[in-house]
């Protein structure tokens, strides 16, 4: 693994030098990105462990408990990455000297991968799961408990972490990448086969995660569309679906958005198809990848259903329309109770004044 790393080091400054030295960056940038990245994802953490408090014993706890495990994974992704990632900086991007025998690269490396396909895999198991309970209601009471989603949550777990310790047993390789402040899967001078397998794994894995999200999304929005142009009855826990469905595709809106530019570029590389910016495009991409673990909090944060209700009503008010809430809905009843109640005790007492005269 130290030859790895030193090669890629001492690769040819004619063809990645340039590409590379556009993306040199301080090192406040990563102690930034880390310390944003941990904020919102112990914020949206908490929030989503209180409502899986509330609702542990509902149809919506496998939801909330999947959610919570995604940003308790990217936070974790957050702390051990950019540990790595700020020592290599203050090491002043000394490969040799911080890590002689490859053994950071490969931490490194693994994490990368790891972090990643699990929050892919988790954003499609949220959609399977929301597509199930949305249009099989009765299958999904009867079998998706809080014990099957945490054996699918360690499932989801054990299969990126065999994916991602492949390269650390000769199925590829992890090398320190041009910029030299990351690892990852070898993606330069790309020959033998099972180097190029490993990064078409990895690549396809995320695409099939992400195209499966895109699916059940789909079939969970037109499902719900149905039944409001139908005119059914109001199901239990209809707001409920609209609100975590309104989460479901803004997290696979940005899943697409964050990470489908990186895992085509690694596609594209294990296909043996570079172009003459592939480099620039694999830099991009990941940093790219990067927001993806930061944005993914502020979903639960701020795609909540009293944050949804607070904007419509602001927008209601924009329009010149007053927003009635529940709040103000009731007040004008506990009003109403009381004028109710007054007339009563006013009425009694005229009768009795009325009988003793």
């Amino acid at each position: 693994m130290s030859e790895a790393i030193n090669s890629s080091a001492g690769t040819n400054p004619n063809t990645t030098g340039d590409a590379c030295s556009k993306y040199l960056v301080s090192v406040k940038v990563p102690i930034i990105f880390m310390t944003i990245g941990i904020v919102s994802n112990t914020i949206a953490f908490v929030i989503l462990v209180k409502a899986y408090k509330r609702f542990r014993q509902k149809w919506r706890a496998s939801f909330l408990l999947f959610a919570s495990s995604l940003v308790f994974t990217d936070c974790l992704g957050h702390v051990i990455t950019g540990a790595i990632t700020v020592s290599i900086y203050a090491q002043g991007k000394d490969w040799e000297e911080l890590d002689p025998y490859g053994y950071l690269c490969s931490i490194l490396g693994t994490c990368m991968v790891f972090f990643g396909l699990v929050a892919l895999f988790l954003g499609s198991v949220m959609a399977i799961e929301r597509c199930l309970g949305i249009t099989q209601p009765f299958f999904h009471s009867v079998n998706m408990r809080a014990r099957c989603a945490k054996i699918i949550l360690g499932s989801i777990w054990t299969f990126a972490l065999c994916v991602a310790l492949l390269p650390n047993l000769h199925v590829g390789e992890y090398t320190v990448q041009c910029t030299q402040t990351w690892c990852f899967i070898k993606t330069q001078n790309v020959t033998l086969a099972k180097e190029r397998a490993i990064l078409l794994l990895f690549s396809f894995l995320g695409l099939g995660a992400l195209g499966i999200s895109l699916i059940c999304n789909v079939i969970s929005g037109v499902t719900l569309l149905r039944t409001r142009l139908k005119n059914k009855p109001h199901r239990r826990g209809k707001s409920q679906h609209v609100e975590m469905l309104v989460q479901l595709v803004t997290i696979m809106s940005v899943s697409c958005i964050c990470w489908g530019p990186f895992l085509v570029t690694t596609a594209m590389i294990g296909s043996s198809y570079e172009g003459p910016r592939t480099t620039s495009s694999l830099l991009l991409g990941v940093r790219m990848a990067a927001w993806n673990q930061i944005l993914d909090p502020w979903v639960y944060i701020l795609l909540r259903k009293s944050m949804l209700r607070r904007g419509y009503n602001v927008v209601q008010m924009c329009r010149g329309k007053q927003a009635v809430g529940h709040s103000g809905w009731d007040c004008s009843s506990l009003e109403r109770s009381i004028k109710s109640a007054a007339m009563e005790r006013t009425l009694a007492s005229m009768r009795r004044q009325s009988q003793k005269t």
